[in-house]
């Protein structure tokens, strides 16, 4: 899966963007999904319905910082 949205950033650049909490901060200030730029995005910058579509490692990281734990 490349992008979901072509303002997003794309997929295979995500685990990139979860280890880097200027990334996070900034998606989470302006409330926009980093895959897909859709808003109500949780403490990792990603939205309900990006979240669904998550598995293995990307999951993982995510469930972390959303526990608090580095990614």
């Amino acid at each position: 899966m490349d992008r979901i949205n072509g303002e997003g950033i794309p997929r295979d650049h995500l685990r990139f963007a979860l280890k880097n909490p200027r990334m996070i901060a900034d998606a989470r200030r302006i409330d926009s999904c980093l895959l897909c730029r859709a808003s109500k995005v949780n403490a990792a910058g990603i939205c309900e319905f990006c979240y669904a579509l998550l598995d293995g490692e990307e999951l993982r990281m995510v469930t972390r910082i959303q526990t608090g734990v580095e990614a």
